[in-house]
């Protein structure tokens, strides 16, 4: 009996002191997997093109010239996809970096595209990480454009407009308010579509591809 109780204690303690090292490499592997020479070439061809298609704007109202709809963010969300959240942030603060060369907005209209940006991502990449499908990623993608939608509305009232016009700012934005309000909607659904479109057919060339 005392025999039987010793085997089982030692069974325990080798399975326990197995387990323990197992867990730890596999936390030092992931991070060096997120962070591999293959992702980071990765996320630089995605900085590439999302800076690329971000000089291609569409101004969609008259009356508002200076709201132009680019699709650059499609390739920041899809790296939030593939990649994670940190690494869609990183690849939207290295593209407005890149942006700076050039602008005439004092790096005022790159700050907020990065806070505009970063909150219309984070939700959907972040769902993505631990649910998969088009149950969880259309929700996720939904409550990404509600919350990109409402912080780009914040942003525009209290850092875009006021340090663009100065005191006017307010009333500029009361007046402006819905082409302001449809731009954004506009933006971040038609991004968020064309994400999901996208997303397979990359998922997929990725995985072959061992990234």
């Amino acid at each position: 009996m005392n025999n039987e109780k010793k085997e089982k204690t030692k069974g325990a303690g080798v399975e326990l002191t197995a387990q323990t090292p197992k867990n730890g490499a596999g936390e030092r592997r992931t991070l060096k997997q997120r962070f591999s020479a293959k992702r980071l070439a990765l996320m630089g061809v995605f900085v590439a093109l999302s800076y690329a298609l971000s000089w291609l704007e569409i101004p969609l109202f008259p009356s508002a010239p200076f709201l132009k709809l680019d699709f650059g963010n499609v390739f920041i969300l899809l790296i939030g996809f593939l990649c994670g959240p940190v690494e869609g942030v990183i690849v939207c603060v290295i593209k407005e970096t890149l942006r700076l060369i050039g602008s005439s907005s004092g790096m005022v209209g790159e700050l907020a595209n990065v806070i505009m940006t970063s909150s219309f991502i984070l939700l959907p990449s972040i769902v993505y990480q631990f649910r998969k499908g088009l149950k969880a990623v259309i929700p996720a993608l939904v409550g990404g454009c509600v919350i990109g939608t409402a912080v780009a509305l914040v942003v525009n009232r209290f850092i875009t407009f006021p340090l663009y016009m100065g005191g006017g700012a307010a009333t500029v934005f009361n007046n402006l308010f819905w082409y302001v309000l449809a731009f954004n909607l506009i933006k971040t659904v038609s991004i968020g579509i064309l994400t999901a479109l996208l997303y397979k057919k990359l998922s997929n060339f990725l995985k072959k591809m061992k990234i």
